[in-house]
C-alpha cells in the first residue's frame, strides 16, 4: 500500500507538527507533501530529514520562507497542484489547506483536523480586528475570506473520514462541513516530563506572544496583584505591549531553551493559560509535572483540565470569561485550596494524552476505515 501524509507547512515544530511526527513513525514508508517547507528545519528533523517530501510552486516564490502566510490566497490553488494519484491511502495534517488535496474514488483519504481555517470561519472578525485591516484593505481580506470559506466548505467532500483533535473540533467540524468526525487526542510527550511533587511559589505562563494567546490579558491580571509574583517565558511580537505592563512582580524571560522551561514546569504553583485553543498542548504538559492548571473554560482545556468541588481530586480550575477580573478572582479561588492540589493526580490525567496512546488509537482507526473502505469496493 503506497501512503502519503499532507501537512501545511513546515517551518517551525510546534503542535501540528508533533501530530505529523507520529503518523510519519507509524508509516515509515510514506511520502510526504506540503505547501512549503524549511530545508534546514527538514534536515534537522528525523522523521523529515530521510523521507521524500514534495512541495509546491509556493516553496519558489520571493520570501516565502520568511512570509508564507502572505500566500494564503494562493494555497488552495498550490495544494490542488500536488498529484496524489498514484497513492492508496492519504492522511493530511490539516489546519488549513492541506485536506483540500484532490483525490479519486479507489483513494482513502482520511484527515486529521486540527481546525477547520480558523481566520476564515467562526474566528474571522477577531483576525481582522488584530491585523488592524481597514478600508480597502479590509474589504479585500473579506472578500478573500470569503472565497476561503467556499473552497473550504467544497473540498471537505473529498475526505471520506475527519479526525477530530478535540471534541470542541469535532463541534467545529460538524457546525463548519455539515460532517461527523471522530476524535483522537493529540500526542503529547509526557515522558519528557518528569514528576515533581515540591512547588515555589511563582506562577507561570508560556507560549508565542501573538494576540490569540492572550498573554496580555495574564499580564494585565498579575499587574493588578503586586503579591502573586508571575514568570512569563515566550517571544513574539507582542512583547514590546507585555513589556510596557508589566509589573515589578512580573518577570518576562522571552524565549528559553526546553530544559528552562521544563524546570519552570515542574516548580511553578500553577500553569496560568488564558487562550481558547483547539487542544492546547502545554497545559498538559503542565500536568505532566504535576502542576496544576488555572484555565480559560473554553476549547480544549474544558477536556485536558479536570475541575472539582474537591481539590485532591482536579487538575486545575477554569476563568469563564477572558477579562482581568475573571482572571484574578480565578487565581484567588486557587490560592484558597493551592496545598489541596495532589501533583501525582495531575500527573495521571496528563499521561491519558501519551504519545504511546495516540500510536495505539490511530493506528487501530485507520486499519479500521480501510476494511471499511475496502469493503466498499466490488
Amino acid at each position: 500500500m503506497k501512503v502519503a501524509i499532507v501537512h501545511e507547512w513546515f517551518t517551525t515544530l510546534a503542535g501540528s507538527e508533533k501530530v505529523v511526527e507520529q503518523i510519519c513513525n507509524l508509516f515509515p514508508q510514506a511520502d510526504i507533501f506540503a505547501v512549503i517547507a524549511d530545508p534546514s528545519l527538514v534536515r534537522q528533523t528525523n522523521f523529515l530529514k530521510d523521507r521524500h517530501l514534495y512541495t509546491t510552486f509556493i516553496q519558489h516564490l520571493p520570501r516565502a520562507l520568511q512570509s508564507f502566510r502572505t500566500y494564503l490566497p494562493l494555497m488552495p490553488l498550490a495544494i490542488e497542484q500536488l498529484d496524489l494519484s498514484r497513492y492508496d491511502l492519504v492522511i493530511s495534517s490539516s489546519h488549513a489547506v492541506s485536506k483540500g488535496v484532490l483525490t479519486g474514488p479507489d483513494q482513502l483519504h482520511i484527515s486529521y483536523v486540527h481546525s477547520p481555517i480558523r481566520y476564515a470561519w467562526d474566528l474571522q472578525h477577531q483576525y481582522l480586528r488584530e491585523s488592524a485591516l481597514h478600508g480597502i484593505k479590509g474589504w479585500l481580506a473579506k472578500w478573500m475570506l470569503h472565497k476561503m470559506r467556499i473552497w473550504d466548505y467544497r473540498t471537505a467532500a473529498g475526505v471520506d473520514y475527519f479526525v477530530a483533535n478535540s471534541k470542541f473540533i469535532s463541534r467545529r467540524i460538524k457546525k463548519v462541513y455539515g460532517r461527523g468526525s471522530d476524535v483522537i487526542y493529540p500526542p503529547v510527550d509526557v515522558d519528557a516530563f518528569e514528576l515533581c511533587e515540591q512547588k515555589e511559589s511563582f506562577y507561570l505562563t508560556a507560549s508565542r506572544l501573538v494576540p490569540y494567546k492572550r498573554m496580555d490579558l495574564i499580564v494585565k491580571a498579575f499587574a493588578q496583584m503586586s503579591d502573586k509574583r508571575l514568570v512569563v517565558i515566550g517571544d513574539g511580537p507582542d512583547m514590546p505591549k507585555l513589556r510596557a505592563a508589566a509589573t515589578p512582580n512580573i518577570e518576562l524571560l522571552g524565549y528559553q531553551e526546553f530544559p528552562v522551561l521544563k524546570s519552570h514546569l515542574q516548580r511553578a504553583k500553577a500553569f496560568v493559560f488564558a487562550a481558547e485553543e483547539d487542544f492546547g498542548i502545554t497545559p498538559v504538559e503542565a500536568q505532566a509535572c504535576g502542576t496544576p492548571v488555572i484555565a480559560y473554560g473554553k476549547g480544549g482545556a474544558l477536556e485536558t483540565v479536570v475541575a472539582s468541588s474537591d481539590a485532591s481530586k482536579a487538575t486545575g480550575v477554569f476563568f469563564m470569561e477572558q477579562t482581568v477580573e475573571s482572571l484574578t478572582a480565578a487565581v484567588h479561588a486557587f490560592d484558597l485550596h493551592a496545598g489541596e492540589f495532589v501533583p501525582s493526580v495531575c500527573r495521571s490525567n496528563a499521561e491519558r494524552f501519551s504519545i504511546k496512546r495516540f500510536r495505539t488509537e490511530f493506528s487501530a482507526y485507520v486499519d479500521k476505515r480501510l476494511v471499511e473502505f475496502q469493503n466498499t469496493f466490488p
